[in-house]
């Protein structure tokens, strides 16, 4: 099956009885010797205590919540919190579903010239060529594919989305891993030819139909099962919304086409003006094109940064806290940097290690993610948390091994590195 996501039958426990903000008593985290909140605290806006976290990660969570609350020190500056959202606030891929969406309803358009190659610069040769046998040329340029009834297409487009051809060969090359990844990028680019609210109207449609899908419901696209639901994570709503009612500012930074986003930010309460998600380029018309807008001093149209692993950095960096130029791949001050950050992938790494206060991970067995979750743990004296999936958590991952779990940026792998330079040793898989 393509891909991992989340849940929403939780929503309606969100939304019954979810204080608004501070000066409500009714939400309160449970008090322990080390972390017994104060008299301001406890008139602002706890953790929901109902809600399943793993051991010690609410109450480290609501320790860093107090620590930066507004509700709690009138005076203090606002601070900012960021997630990642595909498998982080969601279980399974609004990208992905928005791509399956578009296979099933005969959405996606041929390329122009009927030459795949049009739709990113880093698609190899093998995957053009199967990409244009599978789908043919018949259908004139910029008309859609009929890929609900053509299997062979719709096979080949979900297999290259996932980074090789139905053969084995690899379909993206030529890019920095870690800034971007081809495939990732072309699913964005497999929406070009449609204006901003056409994409959005996809993403709504999308949205409907995997939220109302039962949970754990599989659709056929081409001949493959593919993820046919959607939900919210009840914990991270409910995290997102007391970081809110605490004077925390928070925004989402995914790997996932903006506008799909923004669709979807509003069922956790993140309004459209706080999403960051792969930005594209239009044209004149209002049409979105496969290339995509830079970061970090990049020009538009380069094609070489979306919100990727640094790229993720650069975005937040320049979207949320305002750094132009090539200053936005590097670490800022803590001072100037998110207080708490949550994701799930190797995508996610380098903002939510840039945390200060707290880094969420949600467990998905991705290697170098995990290595330097597990080595900075706040029961070690860190400052990372880790959360098994709240909906079909994956079984324990064989240990770790460290010293070849970072990816640099031509694509080979080295030992991930601590704080301090050192190497991190192979780590146990303990949360899952």
């Amino acid at each position: 099956m393509i891909r991992a996501g989340r849940t929403l039958a939780a929503a309606a426990i969100l939304l019954g009885g979810v204080v608004a903000g501070c000066g409500s008593g009714d939400r309160q985290a449970e008090s322990t010797p080390s972390s017994k909140p104060t008299a301001a605290q406890s008139n602002c806006r706890q953790l929901d205590a109902s809600l399943s976290w793993h051991e010690g990660v609410r109450e480290f969570l609501q320790k860093a919540i107090d620590a930066n609350s507004t509700c709690a020190v009138r005076d203090r500056a606002r601070k900012v919190a960021i997630f990642d959202w595909d498998n982080t606030v969601v279980k399974n891929d609004i990208g992905y579903g928005t791509n399956f969406y578009m296979l099933a309803h005969d959405l996606i358009l041929q390329p122009p010239n009927q030459d795949w190659h049009q739709t990113s610069r880093y698609l190899t040769d093998a995957a053009a060529t199967a990409l244009r046998v599978a789908c043919g040329t018949d259908v004139p340029a910029g008309k859609p594919l009929p890929t609900s009834t053509n299997t062979r297409c719709a096979d080949e487009i979900l297999s290259v989305l996932e980074d090789e051809t139905t053969s084995g060969e690899p379909a993206f090359a030529g890019f920095d891993e870690r800034r971007m990844t081809g495939a990732y990028a072309w699913g964005a680019a497999l929406s070009a030819g449609y204006s901003n609210d056409e994409l959005g109207g996809f993403a709504q449609k999308m949205k409907e139909q995997n939220l109302n899908a039962p949970e754990g419901a599989t659709q056929k696209i081409g001949t493959k099962d593919v993820d046919g639901y959607i939900r919210v994570y009840p914990q991270i709503k409910d995290l997102i919304g007391t970081l809110q009612a605490n004077g925390i500012d928070t925004w989402v930074v995914s790997a996932s086409p903006e506008p799909i986003v923004k669709v979807w930010a509003p069922e956790v309460g993140i309004d459209a003006a706080h999403v960051v998600g792969v930005r594209s380029v239009y044209d004149a018309a209002g049409k979105q094109t496969a290339h995509l807008v830079g970061c970090g001093g990049v020009p538009d149209g380069d094609d070489s940064v979306i919100t990727y692993i640094d790229g993720k950095r650069c975005w937040a960096n320049q979207a949320i806290f305002g750094v132009s130029g090539p200053a936005a791949f590097d670490q800022l001050p803590a001072d100037r940097r998110q207080v708490l950050a949550a994701g799930d992938s190797v995508t996610d790494v380098t903002f939510v290690g840039d945390a200060t206060a707290a880094s969420l991970v949600i467990n998905r067995n991705k290697p170098e993610l995990m290595c330097r979750a597990y080595n900075g743990l706040f029961s070690r004296g860190g400052t990372w948390a880790v959360n098994a999936m709240f909906i079909a958590p994956l079984p324990q991952h064989a240990p770790y091994q460290c010293a070849s779990a970072y990816t640099n940026a031509d694509g080979s792998k080295g030992p991930v590195l601590g704080p301090g330079g050192a190497p991190v040793p192979d780590q146990v898989d303990s949360v899952y």
